[in-house]
């Protein structure tokens, strides 16, 4: 597992969901500067991070609408990392789960350096990530599908 190393001056975690996000942004002394919950939309996002330009490291957590936010930040010239989700869970297992403690959570493994990486697809390569997910449902589903015709044969004597 890569962890991050990258410092700035400020440290932004992200939970993210498909119609919401809540927003915790730390200072390199640890300090919340800012815990808020916004829609998920580019607006709402950049216009609460303005205060922390252009020195914030945002992070997120490996979900499956992460793909604008990426482009977000990287149309602003934002530096964003995708956090690995399996990663995260082993390092940040808490007993309090909320979207704000979690957005605190991600942010502070931003700012401590345990921050796993998962690999963000630039835009022109997403189709080939999400066909590679599909082919592998699909060959999961045949064999599958297989292992069933094999069983009724055997059970038939044939």
């Amino acid at each position: 597992m890569r962890y991050l190393t990258a410092t700035a001056a400020s440290y932004a975690g992200v939970d993210l969901h498909a119609s919401n996000l809540h927003l915790c942004v730390l200072d390199q002394a640890g300090t919340v500067k800012l815990s808020r919950k916004l829609k998920a939309q580019p607006e709402p996002f950049l216009e609460a991070l303005t205060p922390f330009r252009p020195d914030v490291l945002i992070g997120c957590e490996c979900v499956h609408v992460w793909y604008w936010l990426a482009d977000t930040c990287r149309d602003q010239g934002l530096r964003f990392e995708l956090g690995h989700a399996w990663g995260m869970k082993a390092i940040h297992q808490s007993k309090t789960k909320s979207d704000a403690h979690d957005a605190e959570g991600i942010a502070r493994l931003l700012r401590g350096g345990n921050f796993p990486l998962a690999y963000a697809y630039p835009r022109e390569r997403r189709g080939l990530r999400d066909l590679l997910r599909t082919r592998l449902s699909l060959v999961r589903q045949r064999a599958e599908l297989y292992g069933h015709i094999h069983t009724v044969r055997r059970q038939r004597n044939l």
